[in-house]
């Protein structure tokens, strides 16, 4: 059996909670992180203290606040979803559908920001929560502009399906991807679910690299694609502009 090192164990226990377990006992704890009760309680207990923890009057524990505090330092979270914020509302006015900002955690799209329509298509996002990146809108336009060697070995795992129209062969990928790059920006049509449809357009940052991306959600069936493509490429450029980006020429 492979020793786990401290810091290893320290982090299963943090890695137990997730959206679907957000609150959890300490036997849960023990159990979902692979650890001895006693392990689990010393663990838990320095947790506690520092605040990434929190335990609840039934005696059920949470993440803390201290973590929230850690992680708002992270330029690829709070502090670009504030600079976003604006140009995404600005989105949300002109379409008044499902607008998302999110980022690329090697083979996955984590959502950082996420504005829903009152009357729009159902989606299954949450701030801060992770889909493969061939399914989704955000995830292609990402991993379109991602490094040769980064898409290469994406392509080269097994793809997620999720409904019929979702991509799984690793050459119509490989040719979504090439057309992202070309077009500047990305359609995932049904990939997710069978009623929606997203558009989506990379952000860059100071270097012209990709940092981002943002995308608008619609029903597939009523979809205006044309009509969408300029209002989320507008919304990305501005963000682009606002962490810095400048075009070498302007269209």
């Amino acid at each position: 059996m492979t020793l786990r090192s401290a810091p290893d164990r320290l982090l299963s226990v943090l890695a137990a909670f997730d959206h679907e377990h957000p609150a959890l006992s300490l036997t849960d704890i023990s159990r979902r992180a692979g650890l001895t009760l006693t392990t689990a309680h010393r663990l838990v207990g320095a947790l506690t203290e520092w605040g990434a923890l929190e335990r609840d009057a039934s005696g059920v524990y949470h993440v803390g606040l201290r973590l929230w505090e850690v992680a708002a330092l992270a330029p690829r979270g709070l502090a670009l979803r504030q600079i976003a914020l604006p140009y995404l509302e600005d989105l949300y006015e002109a379409t008044h559908e499902n607008v998302q900002l999110a980022v690329r955690d090697r083979s996955e799209v984590v959502y950082i920001e996420w504005i829903s329509g009152r009357s729009a298509v159902g989606v299954h996002i949450r701030v801060g929560a992770r889909w493969p990146l061939h399914a989704t809108g955000v995830g292609l336009a990402l991993l379109a502009h991602a490094g040769q060697e980064a898409q290469e070995e994406y392509c080269a795992a097994p793809l997620a399906r999720f409904t019929p129209h979702t991509i799984t062969d690793p050459a119509e990928l490989r040719r979504m991807l090439a057309e992202v790059r070309r077009t500047g920006v990305a359609v995932s049509s049904r990939q997710v679910t069978e009623d929606a449809l997203s558009v989506a357009a990379p952000v860059r940052g100071p270097g012209g690299v990709v940092v981002a991306a943002v995308s608008v959600v619609v029903p597939h069936t009523d979809a205006q694609v044309p009509v969408l493509v300029p209002a989320v490429r507008l919304a990305a450029r501005g963000i682009s502009r606002a962490l810095g980006w400048r075009p070498s020429k302007e269209p």
